[in-house]
């Protein structure tokens, strides 16, 4: 069940990208990329999971990242959730977060967790709903929040910034509602991939690695969760790896593909098809 329960957290835990905060603006801000994505473990389809990203409105931008097991997985463990988040963009390159929300479920079971920002880069409140129960609104300690961001609007940056033809090295700090954390991002190398059965897209691509390294919060002494399968991954040689290419000439590079290794097997996440105007991939199969 271990295992099971590593495969069904890895979308989530895959959308906590870091980000470099001196980002120039990508060169085409406005629009709009949807991808699908399959989780493989052993060549077993165990999750599926979709993403979007829109800047077709002037000054704004949106992300939406949902996913859920599936097949025997499903079964024994029926899991989804989505994350999506609204904000700002501004010509500067920046990019705050307004709302960002995320939605898991487990059986019968519904938590929603709302963080609100100022448009000045403030961290409002936090308010999470159980099914059943009234709502919690909580202001969470400036040494928890003060500087930080969300796990989409962190991914998006880092994306424009590799879109404006830099590298992936960078670093932030992210609060996920009970922790504050340090995202390290490290670029490998530039790669052609090849498009596959599995994955509907070939061409260039930038290869880095991600690292969590806890800031403050409820950490626990013995690693959990997404750092316990970064250090499974670390003490085989291999740093949680993500690939990233610009799918659509101009529009910022998005993940292509992505690969964990763990202590119960190798899984990886490959973007089975992308859709952005009249460009449409899809893989062999």
């Amino acid at each position: 069940m271990k295992r099971l329960g590593f495969i069904a957290s890895l979308p989530f835990a895959l959308m906590a990208l870091p980000v470099n905060a001196d980002a120039p603006p990508v060169s085409a801000a406005y629009n709009y990329q949807e991808m699908q994505y399959e989780v493989y473990a052993g060549g077993i389809n165990v999750v599926r999971a979709d993403m979007n990203l829109d800047f077709r409105t002037k000054g704004r931008y949106s992300m939406f990242f949902d996913a859920e097991t599936r097949g025997f997985l499903g079964s024994v463990v029926p899991w989804s959730g989505s994350f999506e988040t609204r904000g700002w963009a501004f010509k500067d390159g920046r990019r705050l977060p307004e709302l960002h929300e995320s939605i898991a479920m487990w059986r019968e079971e519904r938590e929603v967790k709302t963080y609100n920002y100022g448009k000045d880069g403030s961290f409002k409140d936090l308010t999470t709903t159980y099914v059943g129960k009234k709502p919690k609104k909580e202001t969470p300690e400036k040494a928890l929040v003060e500087g930080t961001t969300d796990a989409l609007t962190a991914t998006i940056l880092v994306m424009e910034h590799v879109s404006d033809g830099g590298d992936c090295n960078g670093e932030s700090e992210v609060y996920d509602g009970k922790r504050r954390y340090k995202l390290i991002f490290r670029h490998q190398q530039f790669v052609m991939l090849k498009k596959t059965r599995y994955n509907a897209y070939g061409g260039p691509a930038v290869e880095c690695t991600v690292e969590v390294e806890p800031v403050a919060g409820a950490w626990h002494k013995k690693p959990r969760g997404w750092l316990s399968i970064q250090e499974q991954g670390r003490d085989r040689g291999m740093m949680p790896t993500v690939w990233m290419a610009q799918v659509t000439d101009n529009a910022v590079v998005v993940p292509v593909r992505v690969r964990v290794k763990t202590a119960y097997g190798t899984l990886f996440m490959h973007m089975k098809k992308y859709t952005s105007g009249e460009t449409v991939l899809k893989a062999e199969d």
